[in-house]
């Protein structure tokens, strides 16, 4: 399976985690570095959020494009008006391009809903020149995404069956400390870098913070959608009054860490 990432429609993504991957782009392409005339991979584009900040960070000569969901590259397709950017449908475990073709290949909340993560990384490198940069990140589920956490936590004290799907989250493949660094070694990258990158959630009220959740993106909206109606009543006002912690309903901010890596290739 090249993706385990459920996908219902481009306009949910972008509430639930779109508009927050467009906030951690800039900091990881400081942290990936890039350079005027550079040809650059996106490894699992989806909606864009990294593929439309690159050409404002440098003068890119080329950037490449793919995902595997055919309704993130529909929606890509449908944004771009750059003739340096092509998007396509392709597989992280089989990236459809030539060894060395890219100066960098980069990869923004992708790694950690790849089951065979490893050849992931793998193929990343082997589309790099030597030289080349690979780079990634992925959230810190287990302690760096205190909003996403204070749900997962509500559900499973109210829920016996969340308690699987929070341990699947909490301990997903390269969310852990080292466990990105450990991969790039291994697939032979050199002088290999792990750091974190956060960002801040803002949301406007608690319908702002739980509407895109219910409505079925991602593992979270999985399993959400997955509760009958007085389940899901019950959990919506225990994370209610997790969020509001005993004031009125307003504005919250919750801070977001993703680990961040990245290695030359030799």
């Amino acid at each position: 399976m090249p993706s385990n990432f459920n996908v219902r429609s481009a306009a949910g993504y972008e509430r639930l985690m779109g508009r927050w991957s467009r906030l951690l782009a800039e900091p990881f392409i400081r942290f990936a570095g890039v350079a005027d005339g550079e040809r650059i991979l996106d490894v699992g584009c989806g909606t864009g959020s990294l593929t439309f900040a690159l050409p404002k960070a440098a003068a890119i000569g080329e950037i490449a494009a793919f995902d595997f969901s055919p309704v993130f590259v529909e929606e890509a397709q449908r944004r771009n008006t750059d003739p340096r950017i092509t998007i396509r449908q392709g597989d992280a475990t089989a990236i459809p391009f030539e060894d060395g073709r890219f100066d960098r290949a980069l990869s923004l909340l992708v790694l950690h809903f790849v089951p065979e993560a490893d050849q992931a990384v793998a193929e990343m490198r082997r589309v790099v020149r030597p030289g080349g940069v690979v780079a990634a990140a992925v959230w810190d589920h287990l302690g760096g995404m205190s909003g996403m956490r204070m749900l997962w936590d509500t559900a499973a004290a109210i829920d016996e069956g969340a308690q699987a799907p929070r341990s699947r989250y909490c301990f997903q493949p390269m969310t852990g400390p080292g466990e990105m660094r450990r991969s790039f070694g291994a697939q032979g990258l050199r002088d290999v870098t792990e750091s974190s990158l956060t960002i801040r959630m803002d949301y406007e009220n608690f319908a702002d913070y739980w509407e895109p959740i219910s409505a079925g993106e991602g593992p979270i909206g999985q399993y959400v959608a997955g509760l009958d109606p007085p389940r899901q009543d019950r959990l919506r006002e225990a994370l209610r009054t997790a969020y509001e912690a005993g004031r009125p309903d307003g504005p919250r901010s919750f801070a977001a860490t993703a680990w961040a890596c990245r290695g030359i290739a030799p």
